[in-house]
């Protein structure tokens, strides 16, 4: 197994990619602990993994964006397991594809809350677990949204850049600490990432770069692309942004 031994936090646990990753990697030998603001989706979670790794689990409720619930998250891991070697920083929103012409600073402010504020109380929480020990893997979850600017609305795709950026200044600081920090940047996915009411100018300029010829991606592969990163199989890879969109943004 990948990851016997290990502790994992993964945050955005209740669906998609990371309930699809919270339940690999405790298949993989990992203890995790599994987090996400939809508490009884949490619960449905934990029923599927079953009786038999129930051990291995943790579930905790909260929000991301707020510094001292996110503090918490990797506080958790440590309370129940004792220590912390890897970070999937999976929780994110949409932003209704809103163009900056007319985004309110509400909504500005809350995508950034939850997709760059969140992942930076984790890290900055989880690297004082890891740095005393010289090890961790940290594999944040970004989006083509986060290499291209016609892929969702500014304030998500602000978020999403930055995100990069956070990537790859942790893994060039904390380097020659062993830690490694990676970021994973899915094309369409099969989830339930709500978008709401699509603004439709950003949806009109959306669908000029819909690709037609590549399929919608199952959580399930998503999460096998962060098992790699988080795994020791990629123990030399740090500060990568792999794409994974089935070949979306290749042409």
């Amino acid at each position: 197994m990948k990851l016997e031994g290990k502790v994992a936090l993964v945050t955005g646990a209740a669906y998609g990619i990371g309930r699809e990753i919270a339940k690999l990697f405790v298949a993989e030998g990992a203890k995790v602990v599994a987090s996400d603001i939809v508490l009884n989706e949490l619960d449905t979670l934990a029923q599927e993994i079953g009786d038999g790794a129930a051990s291995s689990l943790k579930t905790i409720g909260g929000d991301v964006s707020v510094r001292a619930e996110a503090e918490r998250m990797v506080d958790a891991a440590v309370e129940a397991f004792g220590t912390l070697d890897i970070v999937v920083n999976n929780a994110g929103i949409m932003d209704e594809f809103v163009p900056v012409g007319e985004l309110e600073d509400d909504l500005w402010r809350k995508i950034m809350a939850v997709n760059l504020d969140g992942p930076m109380y984790i890290c900055r929480r989880a690297l004082q677990i890891m740095l005393p020990k010289q090890s961790g893997s940290i594999v944040n979850v970004s989006s083509v949204g986060g290499l291209f600017g016609g892929r969702a609305g500014a304030s998500y795709t602000t978020s999403k850049h930055a995100l990069v950026g956070l990537t790859r200044s942790i893994a060039y600081h904390y380097a020659k600490q062993g830690i490694r920090c990676n970021v994973v940047c899915p094309g369409g996915v099969a989830t339930n990432i709500a978008v709401r009411n699509p603004n439709p100018l950003g949806m009109e300029r959306l669908q000029t770069t819909l690709p037609m010829s590549t399929r919608t991606a199952e959580a399930i592969e998503l999460a096998r692309t962060v098992l790699f990163l988080a795994s020791d199989d990629a123990s030399f890879v740090n500060g990568e942004v792999l794409v994974a969109d089935g070949g979306w943004t290749a042409g």
